[in-house]
């Protein structure tokens, strides 16, 4: 074969790319695995060559690795990491579930540059592996690639739109709106208390993310094959969590159970959880954008987006709500996502989960997607819409509902009468209530008033 080299692995020989970094057993997966031609993803690659540098550093600390060596490994990791990696990482999702494949193809690759930078052979798996598993290293890299997904990505696109709506609420405070239950008119709200209501179920879903962090943070890290701990040195836990959290600048600490992180994926899956309670807040908020934006005649109408691009490609003029409709959609696929992790963390089968690569990239994919999409709904739809005022009188005025104000003093039946009344003859309750009430004019304006019954109370 042209344009190939031969590489040995314990298996025997094979035809390798030339100019490939990677070795005989990344070969071999690329060959076995032609199923989706979709690649681990990039932060899960980004954790892993973090990891093995972490890995280097601790093992020369602990004089299981030469300086020279350590040192090789650790300059290769870095200049990977400076450089368009993923070309040298093509082993698809769809693999050994231990993730065994993507570890050796990190292995492979890493001891090529180390070997080219040192002068002399390092071993895929005699020195980069260096007291490690797959079996210990991948679960590793599914918890530190989703916490820095999460403190880099997902925390702080999830603060900023919470930081964008209750500016927001703040502009709109003035603006009072028939609120809605069932989909139908119910007792006024002011716009700013929905709003409000939007960024608490926000924060809410910060904390509870937060609170996963410190499980997050605790690795699977010097385990090895079943969680005994064989071949990795007794210290090389706690040495390379401390050499991970200087790399990254979050605090990673060894597991306190190393057999639970390597059977089971239950962290992973209680987080996928959280995602998905997340995903589900932005579905309502971006269903209340689309439906208050409804219209601009025949809907709610009661705001205007922004004009982002043309909605139709036969209707003239036509401008759909774009911002909201995508994050729905991934607010789906964020909930789908979560099934397939449920699914994949019911397979801890004894000492080793063997679903770990669909987990890493369920898990890293629904971070990034509620990232991206809450920066776009802070940005292109909350901070920029406006209030239709006209439309939130019109229909304030002709709301039967503000009769429910009347029952203290009426009773629930005969205001149920004025309401009904209201509705069928088109009238604005408080003309109907003039009619059927002792009440004068000016009393129900006070009882009716809209801004009065925003604030509860009797």
């Amino acid at each position: 074969m042209s344009n190939t080299r031969i590489e040995r692995d314990s298996m025997g020989e094979l035809h390798v790319p030339e100019q490939a970094l990677y070795g005989a057993q990344t070969q071999r997966a690329v060959d076995n695995f032609p199923i989706s031609h979709q690649r681990m993803p990039a932060q899960f690659i980004r954790a892993l060559i973090l990891a093995k540098a972490a890995a280097a550093k601790a093992n020369v600390e602990l004089k299981q690795l030469s300086e020279s060596q350590g040192k090789a490994i650790v300059d290769a990791a870095q200049g990977l990491l400076e450089g368009d990696f993923m070309q040298h990482f093509p082993v698809d999702i769809f693999q050994t579930g231990s993730g065994t494949s993507s570890n050796m193809n990190a292995n492979e690759v890493i001891a090529t540059l180390a070997s080219r930078l040192l002068g002399e052979p390092v071993n895929p798996n005699d020195h980069v592996n260096c007291g490690q598993s797959s079996n210990d290293i991948i679960p590793t890299t599914i918890h530190v690639s989703a916490a820095l997904g999460l403190h880099e990505q997902l925390l702080p696109a999830l603060v900023h739109l919470v930081q964008v709506i209750e500016r927001k609420a703040v502009e709109v405070h003035p603006f009072i709106k028939t609120g809605r239950t069932h989909l139908m008119d119910a007792m006024p709200v002011r716009m700013s208390q929905v709003l409000e209501g939007w960024a608490q179920q926000l924060k809410a879903n910060i904390g509870h993310l937060q609170d996963l962090l410190p499980s997050l943070q605790s690795l699977a890290q010097g385990g090895t094959a079943v969680g005994t701990g064989i071949n990795a040195h007794p210290q090389f836990a706690a040495g390379f969590s401390r050499q991970l959290s200087s790399l990254t600048q979050v605090q990673f600490t060894p597991g306190k159970n190393l057999f639970a992180l390597i059977g089971s994926q239950d962290t992973a899956v209680a987080v996928s959880g959280q995602l998905k309670a997340s995903a589900v807040t932005l579905m309502k908020i971006a269903n209340d954008l689309r439906w208050m934006n409804s219209g601009p005649l025949a809907g709610l109408g009661e705001i205007e987006l922004e004009g982002l691009q043309p909605g139709s490609s036969i209707m003239p003029g036509k401008v759909n709500p774009v911002i909201p409709e995508a994050t729905a959609m991934v607010a789906a696929q964020v909930i789908g996502n979560d099934t397939t992790i449920t699914v994949a963390g019911q397979s801890g089968n004894f000492e080793l989960n063997v679903m770990l690569p669909i987990i890493a990239q369920n898990l890293l994919s629904s971070i990034e997607l509620l990232a991206n999409s809450s920066r776009l709904l802070a940005d292109k739809a909350i901070a920029s819409f406006k209030v239709n005022e006209p439309k939130l009188k019109e229909a304030l005025s002709r709301n039967p509902i503000l009769v429910t104000a009347l029952n203290p003093i009426i009773g629930y039946q005969k205001a149920a009468e004025i309401a009904k009344t209201a509705y069928k003859q088109g009238r604005p309750v408080i003309d109907v209530a003039l009619e059927h009430t002792d009440l004068s004019r000016s009393q129900l304006e006070i009882l009716l008033d809209p801004e009065k019954l925003t604030a509860g109370g009797v």
